[in-house]
């Protein structure tokens, strides 16, 4: 098992499509790595970043692709 094998399920448990998570995954392990030797903090600490800043953005996404509510009927006032 890699390392990216979790964080691919993860990913695939939030939408992320099953033939890109894998992929994704890898991508988001070695930006985190970048990060950490960056930002001076373990990858681990980084790799929650990033994947606390995916969910969000799929989160917003998941907000916008629904409808609004509906507004209740307004009546003249006389």
């Amino acid at each position: 098992m890699n390392s990216a094998d979790p964080v691919a399920a993860l990913l695939a448990a939030w939408g992320c499509p099953a033939d890109k998570a894998g992929e994704m995954a890898r991508q988001l392990e070695r930006r985190a790595r970048q990060l950490a030797e960056r930002d001076g903090c373990s990858a681990e600490e980084s790799l929650a970043r990033l994947l606390s800043l995916m969910r969000q953005g799929w989160a917003a996404r998941e907000r916008e692709a629904e409808p609004p509510p509906a507004r209740p009927e307004r009546r003249p006032t006389l």
